[in-house]
């Protein structure tokens, strides 16, 4: 069932204070403490431009995850202007730049540098729960014939759409993508914040490249899936919490409806 809250674990997290010393210093202890084990079986990849407000609640709420892989953080800095890399550093995460601007280059920059066997793709404006990285990780590590997992997400208000519309949203949502599983394409309900594959395997179809009109994300769900190396695998036990400000940016809640809605009954524009 959805919240119709955010829930207490999550808000500790976003409520963290993002400029505190002590918060990069408390990030680094965990992180050493919960994910950094040597030899990593998983990378975490964030893509970053001008995070400084939510960086550190992202990385905070990643490395007091429970888990049993041993697990690097990466963070690609795509050439901000704020105090993103700093902060990163501060964390004693791992923080590479990317020149070429644009999402897709931050993920390919992540993906050049991780060492795991497997990649978790992440945002700078999310919170995880703490049991994310085993339930994204496990159908990868358990089930061959899985080729991508990826899950379910809410979103955090920072605009002016309170969270009980989000809460019917959601669900709307989840119809539309629950349709698109059965009956269209699943790789639309794909987002890069929130989906896993075998770094070996994105790399043998050429990374996040994608066609022009297409989303690197849902692409390179498709190209693994084309590739043969099994289906898409839907994780429903470690939603995350993402920011509304994608929606903001298309002008709010209205438009973000009427956008799904054209898409689902493939009204053009």
């Amino acid at each position: 069932m959805r919240p119709i809250s955010i829930p207490a674990n999550i808000l500790r997290y976003w409520n963290t204070d993002a400029r505190a010393p002590e918060s990069c210093a408390a990030v680094q202890a965990a992180y050493r403490q919960n994910l950094y084990r040597g030899i990593p079986d998983v990378s975490i990849v964030i893509p970053a431009y001008n995070e400084e407000d939510s960086i550190v609640k992202t990385l905070t709420s990643l490395c007091n995850n429970q888990t049993r892989y041993a697990v690097e953080i990466i963070v690609v800095d795509n050439n901000s202007a704020d105090r993103t890399a700093e902060l990163v550093k501060a964390c004693g995460v791992t923080c590479v730049p990317e020149p070429k601007q644009g999402i897709t280059n931050a993920r390919n920059g992540g993906l050049a540098h991780a060492n795991g066997t497997y990649v978790l793709n992440a945002d700078a404006d999310t919170i995880y729960p703490q049991n994310w990285i085993d339930e994204m990780i496990r159908p990868l590590d358990e089930n061959k014939n899985a080729a991508l997992s990826y899950g379910i997400f809410s979103f955090i208000p920072i605009g002016k759409t309170g969270r009980l519309s989000y809460f019917f949203y959601e669900y709307f949502s989840d119809w539309t993508r629950f349709f698109n599983r059965r009956f269209r394409e699943e790789a639309v309900n794909v987002y890069g914040f929130n989906s896993a594959f075998r770094r070996e395997q994105g790399l043998s179809v050429d990374g996040f490249n994608h066609p022009p009109g297409t989303n690197e994300d849902g692409w390179l769900a498709v190209k693994l899936r084309d590739k043969g190396y099994g289906k898409l695998h839907l994780v429903t036990k470690a939603p995350v919490w993402t920011t509304d400000r994608r929606l903001q940016i298309d002008g709010g809640l209205g438009p973000a409806v009427r956008k799904r809605i054209k898409r689902f009954l493939r009204i053009k524009n």
